[in-house]
């Protein structure tokens, strides 16, 4: 939801709704200038050029699916399905363009299917074919599969950072008033 919400529909938004999307909008912050997360997307680039983000994004969200019960005593499963729910009950506050993804999101539960290697090629896959460019993002599975444990560990070391970040930005978050 947070990367279909702009500008001042933050502020029409319930307080809770409003403080989660600067909570994604401070994920991204951080995740996009993270010299680990450099590293991954340095591999990439010259292939995949300004895709090379948006790829890195998606193996690291395959690498936290495939490694879910390290960081949660929740399954995914069950965590999955309890987002797709809390999305469904607050679909009045989702932006037109989410509304409209939502559904394919659930039916394809990309949640889970994010943990194997043959439902992120799916969604890189489908992400090409919605591209103006021809961006090659079905090949990026290649790359993955080639540097599967280089990915994983820089994956790693930059999760253990980014949660310790984030653990201190949303006590502050929920302290705070909007």
């Amino acid at each position: 939801m947070g990367d279909f919400v702009k500008g001042s529909q933050l502020g029409h938004l319930p307080e809770m709704v409003a403080k989660g999307v600067i909570l994604h909008r401070e994920i991204d912050h951080y995740t996009d200038h993270h010299p680990i997360v450099g590293l991954s997307k340095d591999k990439l680039r010259l292939k995949y050029r300004h895709y090379a983000g948006v790829i890195v994004d998606m193996y690291y969200d395959h690498f936290l699916a495939k490694n879910f019960n390290e960081y949660s005593s929740q399954p995914l499963w069950a965590f999955a399905q309890e987002k797709y729910e809390l999305l469904q009950a607050n679909y009045e506050f989702i932006p037109p363009r989410g509304q409209h993804m939502l559904p394919y999101m659930i039916k394809g539960d990309w949640l889970t299917n994010y943990a194997r290697k043959e439902g992120l090629h799916r969604s890189l896959t489908g992400l090409s074919r919605r591209t103006k460019f021809n961006s090659k993002l079905e090949l990026a599975i290649q790359d993955l599969t080639e540097h599967y444990s280089v990915f994983e560990t820089e994956f790693r070391e930059f999760f253990a950072e980014i949660r310790e970040h984030i653990s201190q930005f949303r006590q502050d978050l929920i302290n705070s008033k909007l």
